[in-house]
């Protein structure tokens, strides 16, 4: 009788278990692999933080200096964020997000996470293609005009890729009926990818055409209780920006669109921002000009201090909704009364990639990036020196650093990147490493193999060079934050 498939294949299994797993006695009585050895594939299989093996341009080019690839830049964070590999252009305001990118993403994701979290944002995540209905129901699909991505799909429904989610949102709200005002109030917030069509897609990931939001919702009791909450979003977004030590100005603004009876713009100071800004230099009063007439120069909140005119880049918009959504939609909750009450809304928006933009122009030089430490792709990058160099025995030394830091820092463990690439000089290493923009840079040298070994250490934020002991490194290096 012929074997049964099963048994054919059991005994196949068991043979390959036994060739691929299982461990053989060596003559020396010890065990090893059958087909590769744990020390030779250690050998064969490299720590995955080299810059060698990062997915980016190997040797930068200088895209200042590319004249047709020149004319395309419109602002220093596009250039700078192309020549370091951390965008690459798809479609007009379309771009590939390459790894580095997306670590420094996930990070500033984690941080505004800590903030929502701490005035009680809970995360949710809501369809980017949304229902045309509920934007007719609205009066926004009218009222967007073409800066909606709409289309049909096969049964002839229209549908729009969402910029926003104030619609999506509130019936999300409405659909349950047995919602308590002791459950309120209710902020529930998601960050993803949103869609806009914009006529001119320009400064790279300061104004595209699909990019990445937070997007926040608030529900309350009372107006007055609506209020607080917007409040206490304002704050958390001044902690935030405070966190990643960027100067941002809360100012006034228009409540276009969204809709609302109260907003405000959250904008960093900067030549290249499109927004106009009034600020008052006696008082904390601020707004976007387009909330004031053309020609007023005295300030309205403390009527002595002149306005002075300055450029920002919006990073964050908030508004006081009321109940324009709540009351389309039917979102209510029972009150302490058990009567159907409509919900007080606000919202209340970031621009993850913006502020990501927003930050490496308002800090960084045209040479190189600078980051909010918190959110630089990788913390620690340690050079070697020049294979062939009177001191490339120092290679070495640099692994071992490299090991060192990670065990001896555990939250640093995956933040420091050795540049394996001795062929090239430690100059251009250098210069690589400036326009990435790692806070620290350790160089191994000469000074590495003296009596008493030293270190040299490249503070990105405040240019200073110091020789330090590996001890001194390592303590150095403990201080600096993650998320």
């Amino acid at each position: 009788m012929e074997p049964s498939v099963h048994h054919i294949w059991k005994r196949l299994s068991h043979r390959l278990h036994r060739t691929l797993i299982l461990p053989k006695r060596s003559n020396s009585g010890h065990p090893e692999h059958a087909a590769v050895s744990a020390s030779s594939h250690s050998r064969c299989i490299k720590p995955s933080l080299l810059v060698s093996r990062l997915y980016q341009p190997s040797h930068l080019r200088d895209v200042g200096q590319d004249s047709r690839l020149a004319g395309e830049m419109t602002c220093k964070s596009q250039m700078l964020m192309q020549q370091a590999g951390l965008i690459h252009p798809s479609n007009p305001g379309c771009y590939y997000y390459l790894p580095a990118m997306v670590r420094s993403m996930e990070k500033l994701v984690r941080v505004i996470d800590q903030e929502m979290h701490e005035i009680g944002g809970q995360k949710l995540d809501m369809p980017s293609l949304c229902s045309a209905d509920l934007w007719k129901t609205s009066e926004r699909w009218d009222l967007m005009g073409k800066e909606l991505f709409r289309l049909k799909d096969r049964h002839g429904a229209d549908y729009c890729l969402g910029p926003t989610h104030e619609e999506a949102v509130t019936t999300l709200v409405a659909h349950q009926a047995n919602l308590s005002y002791k459950q309120l109030p209710l902020l529930l917030y998601q960050i993803t990818r949103k869609f806009r069509d914009e006529p001119k897609p320009k400064f790279g990931l300061l104004r595209g055409r699909e990019f990445y939001m937070k997007d926040m919702y608030s529900f309350d009791v009372s107006e007055e209780a609506a209020h607080h909450t917007y409040r206490s979003v304002c704050q958390a977004y001044m902690r935030l920006f405070a966190r990643l030590g960027l100067r941002c100005v809360q100012v006034n603004a228009d409540t276009g669109n969204i809709g609302g009876t109260l907003s405000h713009e959250f904008q960093l100071p900067a030549d290249i921002g499109e927004d106009r800004l009034l600020v008052c230099g006696d008082c904390s009063f601020s707004a976007n000009v387009e909330t004031l007439s053309l020609d007023r120069t005295d300030c309205p909140q403390c009527k002595n201090g002149k306005l002075i005119e300055s450029k920002g880049i919006e990073v964050g918009h908030t508004f006081y909704l009321g109940k324009k959504y709540s009351h389309i939609f039917k979102a209510s909750f029972s009150n302490q009364e058990n009567k159907p009450t409509v919900a007080e809304m606000g919202c209340y928006g970031l621009g993850v990639t913006r502020i990501l933009a927003a930050a490496i122009e308002v800090m960084s030089t045209e040479e190189g990036i600078c980051w909010p430490g918190l959110i630089a792709p990788y913390q620690v990058c340690v050079l070697p020196p020049k294979k062939g160099s009177k001191v490339d025995n120092a290679v070495v030394l640099a692994e071992e650093l490299v090991h060192t830091v990670g065990e001896a820092i555990p939250h640093l463990r995956n933040e420091v990147v050795l540049d394996d690439r001795t062929q090239m000089t430690i100059g251009k290493r250098l210069k690589d490493a400036s326009r990435l923009g790692y806070p620290y840079v350790v160089v191994v040298g000469q000074a590495a193999l003296e009596e008493t070994p030293k270190f040299e250490v490249i503070c990105q934020k405040t240019g200073e060079t110091t020789f330090l002991s590996k001890e001194a490194v390592l303590d150095l290096l403990g201080g600096v934050e993650t998320v």
